[in-house]
Parts: C-alpha cells; structure tokens; sequence
C-alpha cells in the first residue's frame, strides 16, 4: 500500500508541497510543489516539481495564475505538459520562420523537384539556382526577402548580359520556390517577383528561307542524313516544332485523312496535315519500320532527343548564317516553323486559320506574319484611298445634280 503523502500548505493561496524524506536541498529538505485552482466550480491540481528543479512557492502561485486565467479565456495553455508543446510550436514556429531560402530548397524543394521532373529539366535549374539565385538571396529567411532583393539579382544578371529571356528564366525559377514554400506553409506572403518589372524579350526570329535556300538545305540534307532529311522536311511542310517532331510516334498519323494529331508540350492538341512528299515519306518509314512506336530514333534505337549537329553544319556549308551578328536572324532548325508560316501568308493563309496550323496560343504570336500578306498594308491602303476618292466624286455629281 502506498505511503499517504504529506501535504503541507504553502504560503500563496492554492500552493502546497511535500517535503522528501532523505534528499536536501541547500540545508533544507527537497520540496515537491503541487498547486491547484478552481474554475467552474470544480477544482484542478497540477504537480510542478522539486526544489531542486527550479520551482519556488512564487513560481508556483504564478503558473497557476497564468493557467486559471487562460482556461478562463480559452487562450494559451493550462498546464505544464500544454506549455511544453505550446513552447515546442512557437520554436518550430521561429525555425521555419527563419528558415534560409537556400535550406528550404536544399532539404525540401530539390529533392521533390528531382523525383517530379526530368534530369534535364532539373541540371538547368539548378544551374540557375547556384549561379544567380543562391549567392544573392539564399541566405535569407522567405520573409526578407523583398523586391529590393530581386532588383539586385535582376541587376546582377543585367551586368553579367545576361539575355532577357535568361532572367525570365531565373525568375520563373525562384517563383517555383516560392510558391512550393508557401504550398507547404513556410510563407504565407505572395511571391515578391509580381512587384519586380523584368527586361523585355526582344527575341521574336522572323528569318525564313526561300523556297531556293530550303531547296538547298533539304538537297544537301538527304545526302548526309536521311533522318535529318525527314525531320527537317516535316517541320517545313507542317511548321511542327524539334520536340514535336522528335516525340511523333505512329499512333497520331492518320494516313486515310493525311494528317497528324500534334501534340504540344503544355499536352494540346492540334492537327497537321501532310503535303504529298511528308505523305509519302512517312509511309515509307512506316512500310520500313517493325512494331516501333517512336518514329524518329538515334542509332541505338532511343528516341531522339535533339536534332543532329548534320543540321547546323549543312547551314555552315551553304553558309546561311554568315555575316548574320543578331542571333534573331540567325538560320536554326525553328526556322524551318517560321518558314512554314511565312510561306502559308505569302500563299494567302487567313492569319486566324494559321494561328490553328501553328498552335498559336494568341492571334498576337501569329500576327507577326502579318506583313508578309501578298501586297501587304500598302494594297490595303491603295484599296483605301481608292473607296475615298470615289466617294467624293459620287458626292460631286451629286451636289451638281
């Protein structure tokens, strides 16, 4: 049977201790302090702990005081074990809130990031992060980090010539993180990026090839590369992208309607349609082909994850880039897209219709072909000034009955 403890009134109201038999404290006996209130007519008892621990009367009477009027109040803990969590919070609390930037994508961001995207995605990305990101703004807490941050890491690129298009880049970046922190309540502020005014991209390429520099590009292309060949000449004849036409698999061909169901990298879908040569070409690798779902593959069978370096040295050779500085006008394989549009407004293609041919998001990303139109704006104001004039001569006759 238990020994019945000794409790012995302390001299603060609701305070009371028991004294150890044989340990002291000082030259006093060890004392356990006990202390209890009342609300709602029903009283609770809170054991604190020894002398020997820290605990006085005072401290006691002081607890239970604080604990009464937050149990009163419905605010903050009302006993030692709820203190203790509410204490373990608020430091958990304080540590996320003055968690770096470069902690939270080091431990958190980067490992999800590397599971969720693809290596070729993530190198660049991370590549960004450690060259321009990290140095400027990594070790700050998220909430530091202010416009006046960003303007600096703008600044810092815009000094190193860095291209517009790059900073976009780097921006898009830290707003990943940004936004992966707040989804994971490390901030509960907007992304700062929305307050920070970025260079714009001037990067618009409007070069296209003549019918007789395509010629030549696709004549040299088929004596050194057939795959080279074939890819060029379907992004030409259908204005299909690399990444379009290096993912095609046979699935999408419709050789009945001669057409393929395209689809773009944010997952849309629009349909090309074939010219009697892309028609024939693909039927031929069709007819070549045993069971392959990709339909453009490098050597050891794979899918094709760029375009060879047969192209850009077959521009070297016909020497399309030489004396060309701005990199707008330079001859890649994305011209061959600019010359399928290029060529279809010069045929009379209705820009909305070749907004769809595209996959153009906007009539904005179209209209750039716009001066291409067979006699462009200045048969439009010929057509103009023709209706004015023979208005007013109608007007003449009129007035001279």
């Amino acid at each position: 049977m238990d020994k019945k403890i000794n409790w012995i009134k302390g001299s603060f109201p609701g305070v009371r201790f028991y004294k150890h038999e044989t340990r002291k404290h000082g030259i006093k006996f060890d004392r356990y302090y006990s202390g209890s209130f009342q609300v709602n007519k029903k009283r609770k008892f809170i054991g604190f702990g020894w002398s020997s621990e820290g605990w006085t009367e005072n401290k006691v009477w002081e607890k239970i005081n604080k604990f009464k009027h937050n149990l009163k109040t419905g605010t903050g803990p009302t006993s030692l074990k709820e203190e203790l969590a509410f204490r373990d919070a608020e430091k958990k609390e304080t540590e996320i809130e003055n968690m770096s930037l470069n902690d939270f994508y080091k431990n958190t961001y980067k490992p999800v990031a590397m599971k969720d995207k693809k290596s070729n995605t993530m190198g660049p990305e991370g590549s960004y992060y450690i060259t321009w990101i990290k140095p400027e703004l990594g070790h700050l807490p998220f909430y530091k980090i202010k416009p006046f941050n960003l303007e600096k890491l703008k600044k810092a690129m815009m000094d190193a010539n860095r291209a517009p298009r790059t900073i976009q880049h780097c921006f898009a970046i830290f707003r990943r993180i940004w936004n992966f922190a707040k989804l994971n309540d490390i901030t509960n502020e907007d992304c700062p990026t929305r307050k920070v005014k970025l260079p714009k991209v001037e990067n618009q390429r409007l070069r296209f090839f003549t019918h007789e520099e395509a010629d030549a590009l696709l004549n040299r292309l088929q004596k050194n590369s057939r795959q080279v060949y074939n890819m060029t000449l379907l992004s030409l004849h259908t204005g299909m992208r690399s990444g379009e036409v290096r993912s095609l698999i046979w699935g999408v061909v419709d050789f009945e309607n001669k057409s393929l169901a395209v689809r773009d990298s944010k997952g849309k879908f629009r349909h090309a349609y074939l010219t009697e040569a892309t028609f024939k070409m693909l039927n031929d690798i069709y007819n070549e082909q045993n069971s392959s779902e990709k339909i453009f593959k490098d050597r050891d069978g794979q899918p094709v994850k760029s375009i060879s370096k047969t192209f850009d040295r077959a521009i070297k050779k016909l020497k399309f880039n030489d004396g060309v500085i701005d990199r707008r006008d330079r001859a890649s394989f994305h011209t061959c897209r600019h010359t399928f549009a290029s060529w279809h407004v010069q045929n009379g293609t209705d820009l909305y219709e070749l907004k769809e041919l595209l996959g153009h998001s906007t009539i904005q990303l179209t209209e750039r072909y716009s001066h291409l139109k067979p006699d462009g704006l200045k048969k439009v104001a010929q057509n103009f000034d023709k209706m004015i004039k023979k208005n007013i001569i109608l007007l003449d006759k009129a007035e001279n009955g």
